[in-house]
């Protein structure tokens, strides 16, 4: 890997502010100009990589940054001087994988002198098409779940359906409970009012202990879906008593571990809306954010052939254990200095569901997400055997910037609910759509 600091690199920058500073980080963020050598921020191997940035008016004028690969390996670090206004870095990588810039103000404007530094993270990829796993799949990894899933089925769904108020007007919403192997499941089912049957959308939720908001049920089933929205834990939709370190109990084996209830309650959601007399019988949808779209890339894996579309935005749990091969770890983010913990994390890796899914797939990535890293995301998007669209949010973390990844899930959505077909644009800033490989790679 070859390096070459100018002055200056930024592609996607993300602020992150606290208290008092949230202000000034605005005004700071809009001194700031970003021109990056490609809009797209995708380049190939052995491609100067370069952005140029202009600092004007508050912005701060000089940053210590650090430079890494995939968010773990430091390739580089040291201060950068704007003080003539404009600088540039190109760097190149001489194979594939994502690259990180952190950068911290040094020298405080008037502006910034009572604010707490701002943070701004910087990413880009380099031929995200060509990533490949860090670790074999488990050999036994389709004998568990199969056991899971044929144990799962021969418990009867004992479903029940409580009607609710719903919060918009023209459609009929119920608590809904069903039964997984070991669990119960609960969530929102909406749909239109009166009779009919409608494609069906599961959303999926991410990460912590709250109550479902019906405003996400709503709002979908307005359009036209038969929606379940449905709890990550086994707790009613409207209560918030599920353990806050949830996402670390029982991660010392794949039959303890609390993912492996969560993930068969997700298939389950399947298995619910297959019932519902409402459904059309053809359209099945999963969908979420983060943890959502983790749950997302289960469910599909886990039912091949009965999703129609996976459309996610930053799916979590990619890389579950990544440090160990060079990479930022994804949420949950587990140890990886217990063999027993790694061991397990790779029965609940999305990057192990991927060649399991059937389905035509959109995934939202972005560059400066430190959460759900942009390297473990499209890696699960290389290993889907079927058509399959990375949007490459050049801005976003996991958290902001998420324009263009909304407007492509709105769009999708909106074409499977009139069509029951996800039209697949081309991937990775224009270039030709994926080439396939589900063979994993050390």
């Amino acid at each position: 890997m070859m390096l070459r600091v100018i002055t200056m690199a930024v592609l996607a920058v993300c602020l992150s502010t606290a208290g008092s500073a949230q202000e000034a980080t605005q005004a700071t963020a809009e001194a700031l100009k970003v021109t990056p050598d490609h809009a797209t921020g995708v380049y190939a191997v052995r491609e100067p990589v370069g952005w140029t940035f202009a600092a004007s008016g508050s912005a701060a004028r000089r940053y210590t940054y650090a430079v890494r690969e995939n968010n773990k390996r430091e390739l580089l670090s040291g201060e950068l001087d704007l003080s003539s206004g404009e600088g540039r870095i190109t760097t190149e990588l001489n194979h594939p994988g994502m690259l990180l810039v952190r950068l911290t103000p040094t020298l405080p404007t008037p502006l910034l002198s009572t604010a707490v530094r701002n943070k701004l993270t910087i990413g880009a990829a380099v031929a995200p098409e060509r990533i490949r796993p860090g670790e074999a799949e488990p050999e036994d990894f389709d004998a568990f779940w199969s056991r899971k899933l044929k144990a799962q089925a021969a418990v009867p769904l004992n479903a029940t359906e409580t009607p609710v108020e719903a919060t918009t007007a023209g459609i009929e919403m119920s608590s809904v409970t069903f039964d997984a192997l070991g669990s119960k499941a609960h969530g929102y089912l909406a749909k239109p009012s009166g009779p009919g049957k409608y494609p069906a959308l599961i959303i999926f939720q991410y990460a912590g202990v709250y109550k479902l908001p019906k405003s996400e049920s709503a709002k979908r089933a307005k359009e036209g879906w038969l929606v379940l929205n449905i709890q990550a834990h086994d707790m009613a939709p409207d209560e918030a008593t599920a353990p806050s370190d949830y996402f670390l109990r029982g991660n010392r084996s794949r039959e303890t571990s609390y993912f492996l209830g969560m993930y068969l309650r997700a298939s389950r959601a399947v298995d619910y809306l297959r019932s519902r007399p409402e459904w059309d019988g053809r359209t099945i949808v999963v969908t979420g954010a983060s943890q959502g779209g983790q749950q997302s890339f289960a469910a599909a894996g886990l039912n091949p052939g009965k999703i129609t579309a996976v459309v996610v935005i930053v799916p979590a749990g990619a890389d579950i254990t990544g440090d160990r091969y060079g990479r930022r770890q994804g949420y949950p983010s587990w140890t990886s200095t217990d063999p027993a913990v790694v061991q397990t994390g790779r029965y609940f890796d999305i990057i192990n569901f991927a060649p399991r899914i059937r389905a035509p797939t959109v995934a939202a990535v972005g560059l400066a997400d430190i959460v759900a890293p942009p390297a473990g995301i499209v890696t699960a998007v290389n290993r889907i055997k079927a058509p399959k669209e990375a949007v490459l949010m050049v801005e976003a973390d996991h958290t902001l910037n998420h324009i263009n990844g909304n407007r492509r899930v709105d769009e999708a959505l909106a074409e499977l609910r009139r069509m029951g077909r996800l039209t697949i644009k081309k991937s990775w800033g224009g270039t030709a759509k994926v080439k396939v490989d589900a063979t994993p790679h050390r």
